[in-house]
């Protein structure tokens, strides 16, 4: 009996070391994990500019992307402004039109007539990237000011310079009132609306990069395949 117990004992002693081991090896993972997302959460708050900042170049368009309540307005003024010939408002809701435009913005009526086009496929940041892809190069565009919010201009940055390498993209994030009332971190309601965002552009990194070497979904064409299109049909 007390061999038994001491055979028993020394198979105990063989197999707890292994597991601790084990132990500190996944606790040391799982902390460079949430060190590195945190430094990257870091770095991707370091990205979102706090203040607006006009274009120090013109380009020959400029693409807004709905969604913030002064995008629109401020990408019209881009345009007043002579910063590029035309303007594409990306993501408008399909029961909205050029009158509804001239209605809440009453001196741009001369523009919306003549220069500015409505893109009202695209619902979300890959399709924003896909419509505006097809306009700069039915319009022969080479050079675009993205308009949009601040903290989703480096996801917006990212969709668009894939679906377009060949394109020069300018940023011109827009600052919502409530970022310039508050810091984010005082605010709950910022605080998730910033994390959710980090997620999303995670999830746009890993999914460009995936493209990159194993090619991308047949639901969305390689920004290549519809340059090679175009080609082909002139």
């Amino acid at each position: 009996m007390d061999r038994s117990l001491r055979h028993d004992q020394e198979s105990d002693d063989f197999v707890k070391p292994p597991r601790r081991r084990l132990r500190r090896t996944a606790a040391r993972g799982v902390l460079i994990v949430v060190a590195v997302f945190g430094a990257g959460f870091v770095w991707f708050l370091s990205q979102i500019k706090s203040e607006e900042e006009r274009p120090t170049v013109r380009a020959d368009g400029i693409v807004v992307l709905t969604g913030g309540s002064s995008r629109v307005a401020d990408a019209i003024q881009l345009l007043a402004d002579g910063y590029g010939r035309r303007l594409l408002i990306s993501g408008v809701h399909w029961t909205n039109g050029s009158a509804d435009i001239s209605r809440a913005l009453p001196d741009t009526s001369v523009l919306v007539n003549c220069c500015i086009d409505l893109d009202r496929s695209a619902v979300n940041t890959r399709s924003n990237a896909a419509e505006t892809r097809r306009w700069a190069r039915d319009r022969g565009l080479r050079s675009l000011i993205i308009v949009t919010s601040n903290y989703h201009m480096p996801r917006a940055l990212v969709e668009l310079s894939y679906a377009m390498p060949a394109v020069t993209l300018v940023a011109y994030p827009v600052i919502g009132d409530k970022w310039r009332d508050e810091p984010w971190w005082s605010s709950g309601a910022a605080a998730r609306l910033l994390f959710s965002e980090y997620m999303k552009y995670l999830a746009a990194c890993v999914r460009v990069h995936v493209d990159r070497f194993v090619g991308p979904s047949d639901a969305e064409p390689a920004p290549a395949e519809d340059d090679q299109s175009a080609a082909a049909a002139n």
